[in-house]
């Protein structure tokens, strides 16, 4: 071994020395100029192997995604079920990351696992709620009672003079309240401790009759939409009061009031602190404004109107086809333009934008379509649903239906 050594020392001795080497240069070896060449190229592959099998990864993972996202689904299956008492006899809504269940003898919060968070007794005759953003209000519509309660719980209770026809209520707890005795009717806005803010001035005979009631996020402006008949001619008059500033020196709070001829606008709502619309039977009015709104876009619509719907995003619409059996389906942002159109068949008595999905149901069946237009699921529960809505993971939902709380999946 050492020989071999010292006659492989001989040869490179041996060597004459390169023209163009300078003294004391190392050597070019092109046994090392191979071995670089190697290790670049290895190097090159090895990148290219790296981006062949990241772009392969994401095909694959794309491809999971529209399979998934893409086709519609026709089953369920139940993963988990929450029994709760009395859920037959009880309604439910989505608030905030549960779930309000209440009935003529209380109200409770439950969570997405049916857990109570908290609970309120009451007697009411006829429980109806309204809820935005952070804060619900339950009154007892022909009653005199309403409780104003959050994600904490109970906010305040109220109580009227006047039997209560329509309730809207702001993301603060502020709460307006259509109340009906043997008058005319009257709109009075209360705080969540039930002190009166305001008492607005209506005569069926002028301003109209009130349709539907709206307040703004932070509770200081109310949209209230009403109907009259003048000179034989239906009449909607679109007003705003202003319980701030800008409305402090105008008469009765009123900062506008616009007045449709031959329409009938039986919805209206806020939709976020700056935009709120007014639906009609031919057409959809868009505001704009905090202070003073004005009207800023109007969709005019060639079908008749068999529900509208809302979510901070969307104006949904059920339009019923011509011609044709079935309905429309479609979505408005809220600067008017259309966004999505399909069309359906089956009826179905609730509809509810969640997130980027349009959930529709009524008995034991359901259709969902995405903002995409993708129709997700058309198919039947085993339960009559009473609130439906997705939750956090694959094709995943939380019904109420009478058994409880389900937690399903939708299947092929």
């Amino acid at each position: 071994m050492r020989q071999k050594i010292r006659d492989r020392f001989r040869i490179l001795r041996g060597r004459e020395q390169d023209p163009g080497q300078q003294p004391g240069e190392l050597e070019h070896d092109p046994t090392m100029q191979e071995l670089d060449a190697q290790v670049k190229d290895y190097r090159k592959r090895t990148r290219r192997r790296m981006i062949i099998a990241a772009a392969a990864v994401v095909l694959v993972l794309v491809g999971v995604f529209l399979v998934i996202n893409l086709q519609t689904y026709t089953s369920v299956r139940i993963i988990d079920v929450y029994e709760a008492e009395d859920a037959g006899n009880s309604s439910y809504r989505e608030f905030g990351d549960g779930v309000l269940k209440y009935s003529r003898d209380g109200i409770v919060l439950m969570d997405r696992k049916g857990e109570e968070v908290w609970n309120q007794s009451y007697q009411m005759q006829n429980p109806m709620v309204s809820a935005f953003g952070d804060a619900a209000v339950v009154a007892d519509k022909g009653g005199n009672s309403m409780i104003v309660v959050d994600q904490e719980g109970v906010k305040g209770e109220i109580e009227t003079t006047l039997p209560i026809e329509k309730v809207a209520v702001s993301s603060q707890g502020i709460v307006a309240a259509v109340l009906h005795g043997d008058g005319d009717p009257q709109i009075v806005c209360y705080d969540a401790a039930g002190n009166i803010l305001a008492e607005l001035d209506t005569t069926v005979t002028g301003n109209g009759y009130p349709l539907d009631i709206s307040l703004s996020e932070n509770g200081q402006l109310l949209l209230v939409s009403y109907m009259t008949v003048q000179n034989g001619r239906t009449v909607s008059n679109i007003y705003y009061y202003n319980f701030g500033e800008a409305g402090a020196q105008a008469e009765n709070y009123e900062v506008l009031t616009d007045t449709y001829e031959d329409v009938i606008a039986p919805t209206a709502f806020f939709m976020d602190g700056d935009t709120s619309a007014v639906v009609g039977n031919d057409r959809v009015l868009i505001y704009r404004g905090q202070d003073t709104p004005s009207l800023q876009n109007t969709i005019e619509l060639d079908k008749q109107i068999k529900s509208a719907f809302y979510s901070p995003s969307y104006i949904g619409l059920v339009l019923k086809n011509e011609g044709e059996a079935g309905y429309e389906l479609r979505l408005y942002n809220k600067s008017g333009s259309m966004v999505m159109s399909e069309k359906f068949t089956g009826d179905y008595s609730n509809v509810k934008i969640c997130g980027m999905q349009v959930i529709m149901y009524g008995g034991t069946q359901c259709s969902v379509f995405t903002r995409a237009g993708v129709h997700k699921f058309e198919g039947e529960m085993d339960e009559a649903i009473l609130e439906m809505f997705p939750v956090f993971g694959v094709n995943k939902y939380i019904v109420m239906n009478a058994n409880g709380m389900e937690v399903v999946r939708f299947v092929k």
